[in-house]
């Protein structure tokens, strides 16, 4: 399979690259990090790493152009990239902080969708799945922008499933409480309870090949690992 992921240099987004690569499946991704360069680097074609920043538009464009002329139309489609705001009560989260996080997680997604999904329309096929959380469903002080964005992620998704074609699906996913640089910003220390990236992608990553039609629409968890 052609599996497209933003946010690919770290966390999830580079634990689920590196589980794929290793069985099989053609990785194409994009980050704003040089561990882009690394990434090239480490694994050549026909794997394709671009340095893009989602939330530039004409970026997202000339990427998507260039990502399906070599490739075609992804079969899945990964929605990662995302920040976390620092945790603060909201009066007190700066308004260019909250800016820039919902640019990344909301209008990103929003943006990749926009280039990327009608060619998977035109041939008909496809998976489309967003990075949600639990704080996409429930709540916890300081994280309200982070919470609002993943709350609109959930909506977002969902009414595009409506939109989409019989033979594809678009799919909000909870991927659970996962020890990352964004969890450690959360909960600093008690951040190493839980399951390193790596081993969540063991479970992650063949349960995402496994979601088609069937799946539409649906707000789903990786099972054992809910917030």
């Amino acid at each position: 399979m052609k599996i497209l992921i933003t946010g690919v240099t770290k966390g999830l987004g580079r634990a689920l690259a590196e589980w794929y690569i290793r069985n099989g499946h053609t990785v194409i991704g994009c980050g704003r990090s040089v561990d882009i360069l690394d990434m090239r680097f480490t694994h050549p074609a026909p794997h394709d790493f671009s340095v893009v920043d989602v939330t530039d538009e004409n970026k997202v464009a000339l990427w998507s152009e260039k990502v399906t002329g070599v490739h075609g139309a992804p079969d899945i489609l990964i929605c990662n990239a995302a920040l976390m705001n620092n945790p603060a009560p909201l009066w007190k989260v700066p308004a260019g902080e909250f800016n820039k996080l919902i640019d990344v997680n909301v209008k990103g997604v929003a943006a990749v969708i926009r280039h990327f999904v009608p060619p998977m329309i035109a041939r008909g096929t496809g998976v489309i799945v967003t990075l949600s959380s639990g704080w996409g469903r429930g709540t916890s002080p300081e994280v309200a922008p982070y919470c609002a964005s993943k709350f609109a992620i959930e909506g977002l998704t969902k009414s595009l499933a409506q939109e989409l074609p019989a033979g594809m699906a678009a799919v909000p996913l909870n991927p659970g409480v996962i020890d990352t640089d964004m969890l450690r910003q959360c909960w600093s220390g008690e951040a190493a309870r839980y399951p390193k990236a790596d081993a969540w992608a063991q479970v992650a990553a063949p349960y995402l090949l496994q979601l088609g039609p069937k799946d539409n629409g649906q707000s789903l968890t990786i099972a054992g690992l809910e917030d």
